[in-house]
């Protein structure tokens, strides 16, 4: 079997990881949908490459309004590497205890939120620490993580908690422990990560799931789509009334602090 056969052999493996928690996506789907319905947001939250599944979620062709993708660049601007704004600084920012209660103080959140927060080894401390205070304040938690690697890994809090220990529902990607799935010949450590394969499987479907949901409870959702499928002028159309929405949604969100967009003063 040549490198790229294992790849793919080992993320097919992945796809029927994910399959199996049909029943774990639909209660997820369920919570963020009933959220959506209420006029709330789904807080996303992930740092490091977690990002991507944030990104994943909100906004791009074939998403929806209703999902608050929080993405700390402190903790996720990667491609300069090293220098100012490096990566270094960015993996030592992601263990500091505190920085997750001050991003959240620039949202008001209330019980009728829900939140996704996505770590593959649920052992860092911002992630935790994000996932702990959406639980103190009523907000139901799904966790995104590799379970294996989860469950290898020492958490980098002192009390040994991990994200999954501040979930109301945890999800696997069915990455192997390290993420890496391929060891190539004469080379001691494996390449090519497996966890974004999963995580972007579980997000797509939970994004499917709640759209039928909110379909069938008569609030169609708004879907960023390509002009090739709508034409211009209705892709266009979609684009302004979704982003609309999401800073209508997202204002409330900052009402605490006095910040008021625009676009959401118009509409109301």
């Amino acid at each position: 079997m040549s490198v790229i056969q294992e790849y793919i052999y080992k993320s097919r493996q992945i796809i029927d990881v994910v399959e199996k928690q049909e029943e774990q996506i639909k209660i997820a789907a369920r919570w963020f949908s009933d959220s959506i319905l209420a006029g709330r947001m789904v807080h996303v939250f992930g740092s490091g490459h977690s990002r991507i599944m944030v990104e994943e979620m909100w906004p791009r062709y074939g998403s929806f309004a209703g999902f608050n993708p929080i993405v700390e660049l402190s903790l996720t601007f990667h491609n300069l590497v090293v220098g100012a704004n490096g990566q270094r600084q960015a993996m030592f920012l992601e263990n500091v205890s505190g920085l997750a209660d001050r991003i959240l103080r620039n949202f008001d959140i209330n019980e009728i939120d829900t939140a996704l927060v996505i770590s593959s080894s649920g052992c860092n401390v911002v992630p935790i620490e994000m996932a702990e205070i959406f639980q103190k304040k009523g907000i139901k938690v799904v966790a995104l993580v590799t379970k294996q690697h989860l469950e290898a890994s020492t958490s980098k809090r002192t009390d040994g908690k991990k994200l999954s220990d501040f979930a109301d529902l945890v999800l696997d990607t069915g990455a192997p422990v390290g993420d890496a799935m391929v060891y190539v010949p004469n080379l001691d450590t494996p390449v090519s990560p497996g966890s974004t394969i999963g995580g972007a499987l579980l997000v797509n479907s939970i994004k499917a799931q709640v759209a039928e949901y909110l379909t069938l409870a008569g609030k169609p959702p708004k879907v960023l789509t390509a002009g090739v499928l709508v034409g211009t002028q209705k892709a266009t159309e979609l684009f302004e009334a979704a982003y609309d929405e999401h800073a209508h949604r997202i204002a409330k969100m900052y009402e605490k602090n006095g910040i008021q967009s625009y676009i959401s003063k118009k509409n109301d």
